[in-house]
């Protein structure tokens, strides 16, 4: 059964860091891609960044450009989320994802999810 399992959320000051983890089982990871997404109340999910299988190839959205990195770790088959530089309006829960099909930040490009880890950034 494939499993994702996201953490390293928790509550941080504005221009603070954090670094999620999401850690995969059950599945071949290097086969899939893994994107992050997010969620704040009221709001609709949406992409914040994907890493490709393989070749590590990697897109963020326009608002994270430059703040957060994504990377992977095919021998953990974990991917991790450096969030730098932290904004209030970064607060959202957290979700990671799994797809063999493209690497385009859309909920629906994605099969499985995690359940997700808060993020808050309080000003």
């Amino acid at each position: 059964e494939l499993q994702l399992v996201e953490s390293g959320g928790g509550l941080v000051q504005a221009g603070g860091s954090l670094r999620l983890s999401c850690a995969a089982s059950g599945f071949t990871f290097d086969d899939y891609n893994i994107g992050w997404f997010r969620q704040a109340p009221g709001k609709e999910r949406e992409g914040v960044s994907v890493i490709s299988n393989y070749a590590g190839i990697t897109y963020y959205a326009d608002f994270v450009q430059g703040r957060f990195t994504i990377s992977r770790d095919n021998a953990k088959n974990t991917v991790y989320l450096q969030m730098n530089s932290l904004k209030p309006e970064d607060t959202a829960v957290y979700y990671c994802a799994a797809s063999t099909r493209g690497l385009e930040l859309r909920t629906d490009e994605f099969d499985d999810w995690g359940q997700g880890t808060q993020v808050t950034v309080s000003s």
